[in-house]
């Protein structure tokens, strides 16, 4: 993993290559949004931000510019971009928010803190994350309900997900899940820039047809997965489909650490 100061010219025009499509997808969006059936021009968006157009056109192609705090807040609100995207176009302004700056945990080095929590007498599934979804902690229910966690030496969340045949059975309406999964993983490309094992996972998750469709289609981008409903089947636990609801803490002293519950939720079918 690079570090901030280390970086060059190319790792910097990666990082702007991939803020591009973003801009272009919310001007549609937000033209879409207002009832019409084009995007907003890039004229448009500068006079709603205050800015020159000529700023607002070297911001979208990957030009070097100044994005102070009140340019930030105009912007937003011109696109009308809703939370994941706000804390998606900060997070490239500010190069990392104080919540994804580079940190590195193992197994090894988790806080007793929160190894306690993941443990700790929960009647539901459980486990800790890091930023790129390696599974670094998790309780015994997480483990009855999803095995490969246990016999995989270095379990990662994406990639069961994305690659794994199993996961298309136990993953109901599976493309959903790789949409979701895909759109926070460029989320996670734009908080970490530097971090080349990011690269990797997006290079071995493309390798499977759909999800390479599905990175090419529409361009979306997702924070975390709060309060999401779905749908498993896991015939080893239950006769019959189970419904859970994710809820997501985030540790505000171990940036990137995720601890994830996976809630069931008897209020009627996932949407």
């Amino acid at each position: 993993m690079g570090c901030l100061d280390d970086e060059g010219p190319q790792d910097r025009a990666a990082e702007h290559k991939r803020l591009a499509p973003l801009l272009r997808a919310w001007r549609l969006t937000a033209g879409l949004t207002r009832g019409r059936r084009k995007a907003l021009s890039q004229k448009e968006v500068a006079e709603a931000a205050d800015v020159s157009e000529r700023w607002y056109r070297s911001l979208e192609t990957g030009g070097t510019v100044s994005l102070p705090p009140e340019v930030l807040d105009r912007l937003a609100q011109a696109l009308s971009l809703g939370v994941d995207e706000r804390l998606t176009l900060y997070a490239h302004a500010l190069r990392g928010s104080a919540f994804t700056r580079p940190y590195t945990v193992g197994r090894e080095g988790l806080p007793d803190s929160l190894r306690r929590l993941v443990e700790s007498p929960l009647h539901a599934p459980a486990y800790l994350m890091d930023h790129a979804w390696n599974v670094i902690g998790h309780n015994a229910y997480m483990a009855v309900w999803f095995p490969w966690i246990v016999r995989d030496p270095a379990p990662n969340l994406l990639r069961w997900a994305l690659t794994s045949p199993e996961a298309r059975a136990q993953l109901t309406d599976w493309h959903v899940h790789a949409e979701h999964y895909l759109a926070q993983l460029r989320f996670s490309l734009l908080n970490w820039p530097e971090d080349r094992t990011l690269d990797e996972l997006l290079d071995e998750v493309l390798e499977v047809a759909e999800c390479r469709r599905i990175w090419h289609g529409p361009t979306q981008v997702l924070a975390y997965r709060q309060g999401h409903r779905f749908r498993l089947r896991l015939p080893h636990v239950s006769a019959q489909d189970l419904t859970v609801s994710t809820q997501v803490l985030l540790s505000p002293h171990h940036p990137g650490v995720r601890f994830v519950m996976l809630l069931q939720d008897r209020a009627g079918p996932a949407r």
